[in-house]
């Protein structure tokens, strides 16, 4: 009994503590014991309960018959919607703090719901090589069922939470994008609910011209309902090369080198300082070297990026062997480096041993409970962007992120852009190489102001014919914004499609007034 009354009196104290200093206070100062005791419990509950739901209706073989009854249903939503005469806009009815955006669009409050309730793995087709799921879908799920029958996606995001709807509508990218593209490039097929109630299917050669648009649309050219996506045989390990580089104009050199090389599988860069990263090269194999086998998804392991910086503080090159699961979710413990703001203390190996196995609290939790005062924090005080360029403006682009924001890391993604129609394509005829660049963290610049400083960073990637990831802040207006991206074929669909009256245009989707 001791130990349940002193656990009953700390709780008390700690309410008591919350009362007199104020929730706001708490939660912007000390959120880490709001976090700690409350998060992580509670986001481990959800990850079972899903885990659990997702493993039993896969193999029941249920997921095909409860599909198409959910879609009739969502096409009943939509008839009604017509016959009650769409005096609003429609969007779906899922609410905006389960995505991983850490945005909430403000935008459903007004608009018609229509409620999709659409998260399973369909059918995984291993002589088509194909795996047909619902955009609910996670990228947790998706390795667990894969890899375990010995398949794996060409392309997959490094964070469990991540939707197949949200890598399609928006974007995604993994560090093998240097040989197959975004997400969007490894979709063979798209299943949509339109604005008149109708179910269409689109590929390149069947409805092509909605294929190419519905990717980076956010919705705004009708439901996704499901998706088919190429699928490769994978392999039980990634031989991951580590190799520290110094001095900007070298880091620039050597990362394009690596990632126009397509023998390499995986392509990816840390850069902690102006001139200091790590360049990391893997190769999926079934042979392991058993001294440099690496488990770093274990719970107790360090938070990937502070392994990696080891091996530039101690200006070595080396090789490891890491599991291909654990490898594609190296950085979802530590949400890249982002908790390291929310538990300063959690890479302290103490905290890893603990309580690890309950790390990361879900990005949908944190921002169910971070309240007005945290998202005005977060917005002046904090940047999560990643800004997509040519391969060419690297060092200028790195230069510009270090004068504009000074946040490090700095996450190096290469990607290769195919010459296609839709919103984003390179600017000649020919495929390019591209860059993300991404910056999450407490900019360092004392003149950051986050309009002014996100603005900026916006024009330069304009001025290279770059594009800005829509999950983040934008601060572009509306012309500037479509001299970014590509509208001819998107707003040619919206028009055949009657959707200008069914959806929101996408910028007004995602510009601030309708986030905030």
């Amino acid at each position: 009994m001791g130990p349940v009354l002193y656990a009953g009196g700390a709780v008390a104290l700690l309410l008591l503590w919350v009362k007199m200093k104020g929730l706001d206070y708490v939660l912007v100062h000390q959120r880490w014991v709001f976090v700690c005791l409350f998060l992580l419990p509670l986001s481990l509950l959800f990850d079972l309960y899903y885990s659990l739901r997702a493993w039993l209706i896969f193999r029941m073989c249920s997921a095909p018959r409860l599909h198409d009854q959910r879609v009739r249903d969502i096409q009943r939503q939509v008839r009604e919607w017509r016959r009650e005469g769409g005096k609003t806009y429609m969007c779906t009815g899922r609410p905006g703090w389960l995505t991983v955006s850490l945005r909430v669009g403000k935008y459903k409050k007004t608009h018609k719901n229509i409620m999709i309730n659409l998260m399973d793995i369909l059918e995984v087709d291993t002589m088509r090589q194909l795996v047909r799921v619902e955009p609910l879908v996670n990228m947790g799920q998706v390795t667990a069922l894969l890899n375990s029958i010995g398949w794996t996606l060409p392309v997959l995001p490094e964070l469990d939470d991540l939707t197949v709807g949200g890598l399609i509508m928006g974007t995604g990218i993994e560090s093998s994008s240097h040989i197959y593209g975004l997400f969007q490039h490894i979709c063979v097929a798209y299943e949509l609910v339109l604005a008149d109630g109708s179910l269409v299917r689109c590929t390149a050669k069947e409805n092509s011209d909605l294929y190419y648009a519905v990717p980076w649309s956010c919705g705004t050219l009708g439901f996704l309902v499901a998706a088919e996506i190429r699928i490769i045989p994978a392999r039980t390990w990634v031989k991951l090369t580590y190799e520290p580089v110094r001095g900007l104009q070298a880091i620039c050199r050597r990362f394009a080198q690596e990632s126009a090389n397509k023998e390499n599988q995986f392509v990816e860069g840390l850069q902690y300082s102006l001139n200091e990263a790590v360049i990391m090269t893997g190769m999926m194999t079934e042979d392991a070297e058993l001294d440099k086998i690496n488990r770093i998804g274990l719970y107790f392991k360090p938070w990937f990026f502070k392994h990696v910086e080891r091996f530039l503080k101690e200006d070595r090159r080396a090789v490891e062997y890491i599991p291909l699961r654990h490898y594609y979710h190296r950085h979802t413990r530590s949400i890249f480096w982002e908790l390291q703001d929310i538990i300063p203390f959690g890479n302290n190996p103490v905290f890893r041993y603990l309580f690890g196995w309950m790390v990361p609290p879900k990005i949908s939790l944190l921002k169910l409970t971070q309240g007005e005062t945290i998202r005005r924090l977060y917005e002046q005080h904090h940047v999560i962007q990643d800004m997509l360029v040519p391969m060419k403006y690297l060092e200028t682009a790195i230069s510009r992120f270090h004068n504009d924001i000074h946040v490090y890391p700095l996450w190096l993604c290469p990607f290769v852009l195919p010459s296609q129609p839709g919103m984003v394509h390179p600017k000649g005829d020919e495929d390019e190489l591209y860059v993300d660049i991404g910056a999450y963290g407490e900019p360092k610049v004392k003149h950051f102001e986050a309009r002014a400083s996100t603005r900026q960073l916006e024009k330069f990637v304009r001025d290279v014919h770059g594009f800005q990831m829509l999950y983040a802040d934008v601060y572009m207006d509306r012309q500037e914004f479509w001299e970014m991206f590509d509208g001819s074929l998107y707003h040619k669909l919206r028009e055949q499609l009657d959707c200008k009256t069914a959806f929101p245009e996408v910028y007004d989707k995602i510009c601030k007034s309708a986030r905030h």
